[in-house]
């Protein structure tokens, strides 16, 4: 039985080229844009004084690109995107409302690809900032 996950396989003459997942790296995908994958953020407790004053809230991760933004509790940051492993988000008092705990992710949003079997954007996992 011939199993299909990731991997797609295209038939030239007699050779079949086995083909990565569709994504980015993948030619083939057009301007289909991968999820993004958040490992850290940086600080991860801040008092809501420094709320008040806005800080910078930094992300490490892999796979992010120009569209890329932070967002914490369904609020999108505003994001400058350094490279596809670091990214600085600006977070305020309009974004935080009063001390607590919140959920941090980075979004991607989709591409425009229209190719089959080529998925596009999303959400990273899930960290948590604290307020204090």
């Amino acid at each position: 039985m011939l199993r299909l996950h990731t991997t797609s396989f295209v038939v030239l003459g007699a050779v079949i080229l086995a083909l990565p997942a569709c994504n980015t790296l993948n030619p083939l995908c057009g301007s289909s844009r991968p999820s993004p994958v958040l490992s850290a953020i940086s600080p991860t407790t801040v008092s809501y004084s420094d709320v008040q004053n806005t800080f910078t809230l930094n992300a490490t991760g892999s796979r992010f690109v120009a569209s890329s933004v932070a967002v914490i509790d369904s609020v999108q940051l505003a994001t400058d995107v350094t490279s596809s492993t670091i990214l600085k988000a600006t977070v305020g008092p309009t974004d935080i409302k009063a001390p607590g705990t919140f959920q941090v992710w980075v979004y991607t949003p989709a591409g425009n690809s229209g190719n089959l079997g080529c998925s596009s954007g999303g959400n990273s996992s899930k960290t948590t900032l604290t307020v204090n």
